[in-house]
């Protein structure tokens, strides 16, 4: 780590700090040290990071619902730019990033279903979003292991996924490739904060990194101690359960990913099948509910009957960082050179991308994409004149 000589000893020194070694966080220090920045990320472990048990889908229009149009305009643009981010990531890291455009197909189990997809449906048209409508036979066409209670459901054609652990390798890679240093088991406790400027960021093994810069990508604990209380965010932790499943060779129950009501199955390229997940409000929780388990694995069996003779490898438990409004805090706070970047809830990976681009702009002085306007990190802070600055 670079070191400085002044009257007091050595002391550790970066351009930026990033707090953080999920997708989110990385893929900013990756931007962040190939402009030239001195970057450090601490990556405290990966024990409640959502990025492990992501199922990696890349689905803006799955996301569509009423209300939530400022984080689908991001959804849209960050989803539009991931072949070219994929593209570049896998040249960087010198390793493969599985990204696979597959499509998704939401189907309803009974006319009840159908019909409030049908109504979802009719706001992606206002959006201008690809989706298609199709009756439940022509589901069944496009994916034959569906049951035969689809009673409808929609086609985006543009949906994609991809898989968290080998992005997260990929990533780590590509950053260290262009002069990050990641400290592994190493956690920010504490920002260290002089005339409302960022000065340093205090470390678990009681280390002080001086830094004018501290990127806060911590997750679903991105509300606790490390941010001083008046630019604190109000994220909380979404417990969320998965499991992944194997097929055998040229077995696997869909083509597409296959979304219902209650649950979604995503087919990997390598045999393995996704589903997902639970969403629960348990705070730090990580035990892994033999109910989960068995409402994922009904509810799957309903939508795809095939998935009953698949090999069950993993049953996982993670902590989505969520906002009150379900959309990601990013950019700047009230305190000079204190950046957020969390709260992506259940599509961190989908905006990594546009969540990068806006850190890297943010941190060159140049103006945020537009998209990025009303998820700016200020919106839940108070203001300055409030904080007594």
């Amino acid at each position: 780590m670079p070191t400085e000589r002044n009257g007091a000893g050595s002391r550790e020194t970066a351009d930026l700090v990033v707090a953080g070694a999920g997708v989110i966080g990385l893929a900013c220090a990756w931007r962040a040290a190939a402009s030239g920045l001195d970057t450090l990320v601490l990556d405290a472990g990966a024990t409640e990071r959502a990025s492990e048990v992501a199922a990696g889908m890349i689905a803006p229009v799955g996301e569509a619902v009423w209300g939530e149009e400022p984080l689908l305009a991001a959804a849209a643009a960050s989803a539009e730019a991931w072949p070219a981010f994929a593209a570049e990531l896998q040249a960087a890291a010198g390793c493969e990033v599985p990204y696979r455009r597959c499509g998704a197909l939401h189907v309803g189990l009974d006319r009840d279903e159908a019909a409030e997809l049908r109504r979802r449906r009719d706001l992606h048209g206002e959006l201008g979003l690809p989706a298609t409508w199709l009756r439940g036979s022509e589901c069944r066409r496009l994916e034959p292991g569906l049951a035969t209670a689809v009673a409808g459901g929609f086609d985006a054609p543009g949906e994609a996924e991809v898989d968290p652990r080998p992005l997260l390798v990929a990533l780590r890679a590509a950053a260290a490739a262009a002069g990050a240093r990641i400290e592994e088991g190493m956690a920010a406790v504490r920002v260290v904060v002089t005339a409302g400027r960022v000065a340093g960021v205090e470390l678990a093994d009681g280390r002080t990194v001086d830094t004018p810069r501290l990127l806060a990508a911590t997750g679903a604990r991105m509300g606790g101690e490390l941010l001083p209380p008046d630019v604190r965010p109000p994220i909380r932790p979404l417990k969320g359960e998965i499991l992944r499943l194997r097929a055998p060779p040229g077995e696997r129950p869909c083509e597409r990913i296959v979304v219902t009501e209650r649950v979604y199955v995503v087919p990997r390229a390598g045999g393995e099948v996704v589903v997902g997940a639970s969403v629960e409000e348990r705070g730090f929780d990580l035990r892994v509910r033999a109910g989960s388990v068995h409402e994922l694995l009904r509810e799957a069996y309903r939508a795809l009957p095939d998935v009953a003779e698949l090999e069950l490898v993993e049953c996982a438990a993670g902590l989505r960082p969520t906002t009150p409004d379900n959309a990601p805090v990013i950019g700047p706070t009230a305190i000079d050179g204190l950046l957020l970047a969390g709260g992506h809830h259940r599509n961190g990976i989908l905006l990594a991308p546009i969540t990068a681009e806006a850190i890297a702009l943010e941190l060159a002085g140049a103006q945020l994409p537009e998209v990025i306007e009303p998820l700016r990190a200020e919106r839940f802070s108070r203001p300055l004149q409030e904080m007594g600055a």
